[in-house]
């Protein structure tokens, strides 16, 4: 694509939906029907696309080929990007790319090219950008009318059928008619978005201070929902990486404010609807401000940082209901989201045969069967009442009691509660099992696959489980085995897939997932894969600025730096993640230095839209506040640092080694007759201690306020 290099800031977060079960089979090696129309989608490996495969719309995927035959044909290019699991995808497809007349019209007057956006997030962050700055806001599925060399001309979302029509003749007409004025749209446009995003690259640093921060919690805390947790709004996104840094941040200064906010929004998150009561695991975000009904499709990413979030809130409250939730969502993932292999799927769809919700909702009269005496309490629990129906007498299950409240209220003691709630959880979860199940995207993305070895490890912190560590071991052999190709990472893995792209956040996250496993396990090979991620990483993504490129340009796609969270955290905000974190291991003031570079570029950003630099948070709290080093050296490091883990502590590293070390926080402290936790704040280093409770009252003489 020839639009200049953009700066993408992705803006708040988009609005998606849902998918149907087209591809189940396609990994299976199930015999596939003959069709009376199949495109050049059929050579791809994407669900997304293989879902299009039969349209009567002659789809092609994304390549030079295809733009070269647009320019040959002088003909504009309808450019569609979604998802596997995207409902009003699916939609658009039945009405629209499913219908012969419109693929009639596509195919004589457009080169028509589909885009799996989970596949080629690059892509899609080049023409939300254009989108948003067009209509103030972006989503799936993203329509675009692009010019053979790539600039868009038109960038929309969903469209009736009639409406896509009319969009489509008058683009080919105007192009017929006046293809100079419409280049010369095309081209207004690429420099503006230009304009726009690549303003950040050109801002000089900031200091970091904490008034910094202060001030852009401050500006962000009225956006929280007091009542129900969240951001205010119609519509809500859990958005797990601004709720743990805006955690760290509470514990570190002792705000309650922000605190209190965080654990309401869990609270009002795992009693709502958007929490699968039933199978366990989160959906994607709720269509109500209240939790209650949500857009139904389960996407790994969030249920990834969300076992990260429920645990730390668990080390800090002892909140039993947090603890069982990343239990039960542990089990939803390893039972449906997880290959023979060990990889995870990207995403389970909201649709059934083409309906979204039914293989998750439940009528009144089935509840009564299935519940039989039961169902009066039931009922009540989970608000089965006539006014809380969601749509054809389907009622979503939810509840707005806490547990403690229920009890209270119902006579039952808490192991009667308990004993009723699980059974009717069993019940319902062998009922469920008779329906079919909606299908998967069976990618296994490197970046996504990161995230959720970073949930498991918190979780083992948290819980001393060994289940969790050991898969989260068995993700990253995954990884290795599946996700390299000529030793390089590639971005999504499915069986034969031919996709080379790799980005910024598969590099960055995984070597961040690494250094985790380092700390966890004291295996110093798994610090050695972090730091070579890390130099593969500056190396591929360098810029001209301290920031990082998202991804490989070449002819048709432009260099893109983005710095916001959208619904993974910023890629280059955990790059400099990890330069501080190494630079902390190793005393590497390159590294340190780095990092800073990256925060200052990032602060004012931070100050203007907290909401939008969770990511970026994590790491000025700890160039802001004063960062501890918790070092365990000696044979029993393992046992003293599980103790540890179990805390929640902010703006520090616990590392530890059994054995003689060179790297500079272990260097000269091994002795071969005791273990010892040393505790370091600015090149500070206290007197060695033996017990944890003494490294915790070391912390505190240095002046760490976040044990109270």
């Amino acid at each position: 694509m020839k639009i200049n290099s953009l700066f993408f800031v992705f803006i708040g977060i988009l609005v998606l939906s849902s998918c149907k079960n087209q591809n189940k089979n396609q990994a299976e090696g199930v015999v596939q029907e003959s069709h009376e129309f199949t495109n050049d989608l059929i050579n791809e490996t994407s669900p997304y696309l293989l879902q299009h495969a039969h349209n009567p719309v002659d789809w092609k995927p994304w390549s030079d080929d295809a733009f070269k035959k647009a320019a040959e044909e002088n003909k504009l290019v309808v450019l569609s990007v979604g998802y596997s699991t995207c409902h009003w995808c699916h939609v658009m497809e039945e009405e629209s790319f499913e219908d012969a007349e419109v693929a009639k019209l596509m195919n004589e007057k457009f080169v028509s090219i589909k885009v799996d956006r989970e596949e080629r997030p690059d892509l899609d962050m080049v023409y939300q950008t254009a989108l948003q700055l067009v209509n103030g806001s972006g989503g799936w599925p993203m329509n675009a009318i692009i010019m053979p060399n790539g600039s868009p001309v038109f960038l929309g979302t969903y469209h009736e059928k009639e409406n896509w029509k009319s969009i489509l003749t008058k683009f080919s007409t105007e192009y017929e008619k006046n293809p100079e004025k419409m280049k010369e749209y095309a081209t207004m446009l690429a420099d503006g978005v230009q304009e726009v995003y690549e303003q950040p690259t050109k801002q000089m640093a900031n200091t970091i201070t904490p008034n910094k921060i202060e001030s852009g919690i401050t500006k962000w805390s009225t956006m929280w929902d007091k009542d129900w947790g969240g951001n205010i709004g119609e519509e809500k996104f859990i958005l797990p990486a601004n709720l743990t840094m805006l955690l760290d941040y509470a514990v570190l200064q002792q705000n309650a404010n922000a605190k209190n906010h965080v654990l309401n929004t869990l609270d009002k998150v795992i009693q709502g609807g958007i929490y699968d009561h039933v199978d366990g695991g989160f959906f994607r975000y709720s269509t109500d401000n209240t939790w209650h009904v949500p857009h139904f499709e389960k996407m790994l990413y969030d249920n990834a940082q969300l076992l990260s979030l429920l645990s730390k809130a668990y080390k800090l409250t002892g909140n039993e209901v947090y603890k069982i939730k990343v239990s039960e969502t542990f089990k939803f993932l390893k039972t449906e989201m997880r290959n023979k292999g060990g990889g995870y799927f990207s995403a389970m769809d909201a649709d059934t045969e083409g309906e979204e919700g039914v293989y998750y909702v439940w009528k009144k009269t089935e509840l009564e069967s299935l519940l039989a005496d039961d169902f009066t309490m039931f009922s009540k629990y989970f608000n089965i009442y006539d006014e809380k129906v969601w749509e054809d007498g389907n009622f979503v299950l939810h509840n707005t009691f806490s547990k403690s409240d229920f009890i209270k209220e119902s006579g039952l003691n808490e192991v009667e509660f308990d004993n009723k709630l699980s059974n009717w959880k069993s019940i319902l979860y062998k009922a469920r099992q008779e329906r079919e199940k909606p299908s998967k995207d069976y990618k296994v993305l490197t970046s996504w696959n990161a995230l959720l070895i970073d949930g498991l490890l918190e979780s083992y912190k948290a819980f001393g489980n060994d289940e969790f560590l050991d898969e989260a071991v068995s993700v990253f052999n995954y990884l290795r085995q599946h996700n390299f190709a000529n030793g390089e990472l590639v971005h999504s893995f499915t069986k034969d897939s031919k996709q080379k792209e790799v980005f910024l956040e598969d590099y960055a996250f995984l070597a961040k997932s690494a250094f985790t496993l380092f700390e966890v396990t004291l295996n110093t090979d798994y610090l050695n894969v972090s730091k070579e991620l890390m130099h593969t990483a500056s190396e591929k993504f360098k810029s001209t600025s301290d920031l990082y490129y998202y991804n490989v340009s070449n002819e048709l796609v432009p260099k893109i730096i983005n710095t916001s969270d959208g619904v993974v955290p910023s890629a280059n905000a955990i790059m400099a993640q990890n330069y501080f974190h190494l630079g902390h291991l190793e005393y590497n003031k390159e590294f340190l230095k780095k990092a800073e570079l990256m925060g200052g570029l990032i602060t004012s950003d931070f100050e203007e839209h907290a909401v939008s630099y969770g990511a970026w948070g994590n790491l000025l709290l700890g160039q802001a506040y004063p960062f501890y080093e918790m070092v365990v050296v000696g044979e029993d490091a393992k046992a003293l640092m599980n103790e540890i883990h179990k805390t929640f502590i902010v703006n520090s590293i616990v590392v530890g080694s059994t054995v003689e070390s060179d790297i500079s926080l272990f260097k000269d402290r091994f002795s071969i007759d005791n273990t010892f936790i040393y505790v370091c704040q600015n090149n500070t280093c206290k007197l060695p201690v033996k017990t944890v409770g003494d490294g915790f009252g070391q912390m505190k003489a240095f002046g760490y306020q976040g044990f109270k």
